[in-house]
């Protein structure tokens, strides 16, 4: 039926070198995005993407990597564009939408960062992966966050428990320049 993805592409000049290429979903976009960015470096292709490279060769490659990793049905939707870029974009467009809703969704992930606390039956890691991947997903749709912004929540939303280890921090580290 088409779920099933065409062999990976081997590099050229590389035999032993062969990456499965991510299938794209309804719900994956951001993830699949930078899979498939380490994957058009690893082919020297990202260039075509970024910076509308006119390699016709290239351009190849990264259309071949793109057809692999789309549904059936979005390849019928962005196969007829001329390059590996305008693919990008739609797809890109498709999922993360027009900028009014790119806006909109980074509006909501940063008061989702804004309110995030750390649950009192919630493991430490786990909390700080939901930290991330808000921080990851903010990236993606143009808003980064300081890294001292992040130690900053981090530090001042876990639970009461942890209020010695924050002490600690505070007398080995200097706090203040996390508070910045």
């Amino acid at each position: 039926m088409g779920d099933s993805a065409p062999p990976p592409l081997a590099k050229e000049g590389s035999s032993s070198s062969s990456f499965q290429c991510p299938m794209l979903t309804a719900t994956n976009y951001m993830v699949w995005a930078l899979r498939m960015k380490v994957i058009f470096n690893v082919h020297s292709v990202w260039g075509v993407i970024d910076h509308g490279t006119t390699d016709e060769k290239k351009n190849n490659v990264a259309n071949a990597l793109l057809f692999q990793s789309i549904p059936e049905q979005q390849i019928l939707q962005v196969g007829s564009l001329n390059s590996a870029k305008e693919m990008w974009e739609a797809l890109k467009t498709r999922h993360l939408g027009a900028k009014m809703l790119r806006k909109a969704r980074l509006q909501t992930l940063v008061a989702e960062f804004d309110a995030l606390k750390m649950k009192d039956s919630e493991k430490i890691d786990d909390y700080a992966n939901r930290i991330s991947e808000i921080s990851s997903n903010s990236a993606i749709l143009g808003e980064t966050f300081e890294q001292q912004k992040i130690v900053k929540k981090f530090l001042t939303s876990l639970p009461r428990r942890f209020v010695h280890i924050v002490a600690s921090l505070g007398q080995i580290l200097d706090l203040k320049k996390v508070w910045v």
